[in-house]
């Protein structure tokens, strides 16, 4: 799958949260969403990406705009990183990966010089009617949700 752009069609989604539960894109229907996919869970620039989002959350609150994380980690793995890091959005389980190719989040990407594939730190702020309003692709973790702020006082 390639990349989104403004505009597409948000492809839809089912994953666990942390507890378990199922999480649907639906659930937000009519809502904005910021949906963005990381690595793993517990490593540096993962940790400093979802440390910013929380520390943005009122932000993000105020402006009636949940945040979705995404990755690849365990339920388990996610109930630790959200209660070391006192982490307050959900966090979900692609387990296969299959979400994170629909967004174009997951694929070939370089790091240190070498071709590897993986997850391709993505973000997306997807609108009310279900479109991607914006997305970023390979995205630097330190300063990331300021930039997505930015973007929702626009």
């Amino acid at each position: 799958m390639g990349k989104l752009d403004s505009g597409d069609t948000a492809p839809a989604f089912t994953l666990p949260d942390q507890d378990g539960k199922d999480v649907a894109l639906a659930d937000f229907a009519g809502r904005r969403v910021v949906v963005y996919f990381y690595p793993r869970d517990d490593t540096p620039g993962c940790t400093k990406e979802a440390c910013q989002f929380n520390d943005n959350l009122a932000a993000f609150k105020k402006a009636k705009v949940p945040v979705l994380g995404i990755s690849a980690d365990t339920a388990a793995k996610h109930q630790k990183f959200r209660e070391k890091y006192g982490l307050k959005f959900p966090l979900l389980t692609d387990a296969d990966h299959s979400v994170g190719e629909a967004y174009g989040a997951w694929g070939e990407k370089t790091m240190y010089g070498k071709k590897t594939i993986g997850v391709i730190r993505s973000t997306f702020l997807l609108g009310t009617d279900g479109t991607v309003e914006r997305a970023w692709y390979h995205v630097k973790a330190d300063g990331h949700a300021a930039k997505v702020l930015e973007e929702l006082k626009a």
